[in-house]
């Protein structure tokens, strides 16, 4: 099972960064950060077949692939922002995670805006005039 593999990286970088951070914190955080990016890449595959599923669905069922991609970079710039934001406090950096989110959020709103404006037009044709 692919989450025994990462737990149990996560488990052996945690280990090694407690024994080196008394005397080396710089190179506990490089631990600390190799494993988080380890890990991300490790479950790049897994999304790659998920993504090439949801794809195959959305072409099945005529659904617009703009709105798929749309809600699949949505999706990826939460995941990444929050990842970013967790390795910036990993490093002490409370206040540039937080600026990173708030990207991520504002991205998030960017993105979204020719799916909610969708979403208005097909209320409106529904309501009678």
């Amino acid at each position: 099972m692919e989450i025994m593999q990462i737990v149990g990286l996560g488990i052996v970088a945690t280990v090694l960064s407690l024994v080196v951070k008394e005397k080396r914190p710089d190179f506990a955080f490089m631990i600390s950060a190799l494993a988080g990016i380890a890990i991300f890449l490790y479950i790049l595959g897994p999304i790659g077949k998920v993504i090439t599923l949801l794809q195959r669905l959305a072409f099945d069922a005529h659904v617009n692939l703009i709105f798929l991609e749309t809600v699949l970079k949505i999706i990826g710039i939460a995941y990444i922002a929050e990842f970013g934001a967790q390795i910036t406090r990993d490093a002490g950096e409370g206040s540039i995670a937080a600026k990173i989110e708030l990207g991520g959020k504002i991205l998030i709103l960017i993105l979204s805006i020719p799916i909610i404006q969708s979403v208005i037009e097909t209320i409106l044709r529904l309501l009678p005039a």
